[in-house]
């Protein structure tokens, strides 16, 4: 129930920002151009963001009078916030000031070779820095167990962000997976921290879906690395490495192929990829 109550809260809250910073996220700053050349607003996921501080906040207001939890912030609750706000500063800097001129590791470390960092640079290896501290925090690591779980969490992040090529994409390939982890993760505290960052994806799912407005690369940079860092929280060595394992082909995958044209060759993958879009979709590009 607890769990629940996390992913309403979440949900409830980033739709109150929603509609209360709707002129915010109108700015022209954040106007960019989708796969249909259709301007809208992009980095709607600063709305999980802003919700978590919220929620955090109104934890610890109301547990300062005796209401629900005590005012101390639990490490896996710490954890999330830090990496929903580290992650989404990464993936914010890049909808702002990033371009589609560099694309994948190969493209933004061949930037790297000419004296070019990019934004795409900065949030794939600020990505694995933020993890490293990460996974550093709750106490003494071994080294190999301080990389594995680092790079878990950071390719986690760069997963979801190389999903986000289509709308809804990546808040659907979140919520399936997040399904299986909730309840491996029960009603601990890392199920309890995760849930509101989960909910909040979730509120935003029909306005990125309806090209409303951008999940972009700050929400996906959000919604995957908190699925990673749920994984490392909450379980053992052998899922850590299975999801490790999983992530890595994925990465290396789609540096050779495109998820979009993989997916539109598949029937059920794109049945499910379309569902909700709006009837004129194009087929976006790789």
């Amino acid at each position: 129930m607890k769990v629940v109550l996390g992913l309403v809260v979440g949900a409830l809250t980033v739709q109150l920002l929603r509609h209360g910073g709707s002129r915010m996220l109108a700015a022209p700053a954040l106007q960019k151009e989708n796969y249909r050349k259709h301007r809208l607003s992009t980095a709607g996921g600063v709305l999980i963001i802003l919700a978590l501080l919220v929620i955090e906040a109104g934890r610890a207001a109301f547990g300062s009078v005796g209401v629900g939890d005590t005012v101390d912030l639990t490490i896996e609750r710490t954890e999330v916030l830090f990496a929903v706000f580290a992650f989404g500063l990464l993936g914010f800097i890049d909808d702002l000031l990033g371009d589609d001129s560099r694309t994948g590791f190969r493209g933004h470390i061949g930037a790297l070779r000419h004296g070019e960092i990019t934004t795409g640079f900065l949030k794939l290896f600020g990505g694995a820095g933020v993890a490293v501290v990460l996974v550093a925090t709750p106490g003494f690591a071994t080294g190999r167990r301080i990389i594995v779980d680092a790079v878990l969490i950071a390719l986690a992040a760069n997963l979801a962000n190389l999903l986000d090529r289509a709308p809804g994409r990546t808040i659907k390939a979140s919520l399936i997976a997040y399904v299986p982890l909730a309840i491996l993760l029960g009603t601990g505290d890392v199920g309890l921290a995760i849930a509101p960052v989960m909910g909040g994806a979730f509120a935003l799912l029909y306005d990125d879906l309806r090209e409303n407005l951008m999940l972009g690369d700050t929400g996906a940079n959000v919604v995957g690395a908190t699925l990673g860092l749920g994984v490392v929280l909450g379980r053992g060595d052998v899922s850590r490495i299975t999801a490790l394992s999983v992530l890595v082909v994925a990465n290396l995958a789609a540096e050779v192929w495109s998820f979009s044209t993989i997916i539109d060759r598949v029937p059920p993958l794109r049945w499910l990829d379309r569902l909700g879009q709006r009837p004129e979709r194009r087929q976006p590009t790789p």
